[in-house]
Order: structure tokens, then sequence, then C-alpha cells
């Protein structure tokens, strides 16, 4: 959480970088703690259906965040950016998402799709999604819980429990830096 640069930031208590929270935590370390266990817990109950479309994704955000935060499933309204790069601005999340989400009607997205071509499009398609980064927290576990979905929608199932966190990581940097190699080797390990 702390990793995060932002600018004039309405979500955190003043005078510090905690964001605000239904438990009222001052503690970024007791934050990051209760934030894993309640998102771990609402992880393993099922995950809000839906179209795949961007409200369907919000729901699953919120779905995964409800106990933490009041804004959980809501875009964010800052900027923000990790080690010096620039998420998605604000007020281009919403045409973002919906141009992103409209290539989920592609056939690599669907069942009967071949591994390989679902691989591509999921690779391309959670790069973008990581870029644009539209909640102000908890974007990773919401972008891997849909991809999740999709991998079953397309009879592509990702096991989760096999990403690597020490190499994951990287590749979703490297992704955002215009290298979705390294993220595409990793979402293979988890077909």
């Amino acid at each position: 959480m702390s990793g995060y640069d932002v600018f004039d930031d309405p979500y955190c208590y003043k005078r510090t970088s905690v964001l605000k929270n239904r438990a009222r935590l001052r503690e970024a370390k007791t934050l990051e703690a209760f934030e894993l266990e309640m998102s771990t817990l609402r992880s393993e109950e099922p995950l809000p259906a839906g179209r795949f479309t961007p409200a369907h994704y919000k729901r699953i955000h919120h779905h995964l965040f409800q106990d933490v935060y009041s804004w959980a499933g809501k875009y964010r309204k800052v900027r923000t950016a990790k080690g010096g790069n620039m998420f998605c601005y604000p007020e281009h999340i919403t045409s973002s998402m919906d141009q992103l989400f409209a290539k989920l009607a592609l056939p690599a997205f669907h069942s009967g799709a071949e591994a390989l071509a679902f691989l591509d499009a999921a690779t391309d398609f959670l790069a973008e999604l990581n870029a644009i980064h539209p909640f102000r927290e908890g974007n990773g576990r919401s972008q891997l819980s849909l991809m999740y979905l999709l991998g079953q929608r397309a009879s592509h199932p990702l096991a989760l429990t096999r990403i690597n966190r020490d190499t994951f990581m990287p590749a979703m940097i490297a992704s955002f830096l215009g290298d979705n190699g390294p993220l595409k080797n990793e979402l293979r390990k988890l077909l």
C-alpha cells in the first residue's frame, strides 16, 4: 500500500499515508494485515457472477474489499503512480475500461479457444488492466480474481495458488513498461 505515489490523496487520514478504512486502523502494517485477511476470506466465497463488463469488475472489487474500504468497487478519483510510473488518470478510467473490456468479446476469451490464443489474449488484457489501475487499492487481487473467472469461462482455468510473488510482480512491472514476455511466462505456469 505504501508503495504508491499519490497526489492530493483524500483517501488517507490527514498527515499520513494510511488509507481511511472501516476498522479505523491508523497503522499501515496493521491495515495491510487486516486488508489481506478480509480480502482472503472474501476470496474464498463465490465471486460475483456477471457478464465480464466494467460493472462486473467493480462488483468483484467490492466483494473483495467491502469489509475494509467504504469506496470498494468505485473507481479512484486521484492520480496515482508506483515507482514513478503514472497509472491512467482518473478522468480517463471509465473510457479506458470500456475499451479494454470490449476485447473480452474476442473468441480467445470464450470456451473452445486454444490455450495459446487464450494465453496471448489474457496476457495483453491483464497488462492493460494493470496499467489502468482503476481502484485506489486492491487492483492486483481484483485483477487475478477476474483472470480466474475468465480462465474458467474459456475452459483454461488458472491455478492462482501457483503464483510466485517473487517472479509475478516483476513480470507485472515489465508489462507496464511494455514487455509482456515475462507476464506471459508467469500466466503459462498457472494454466
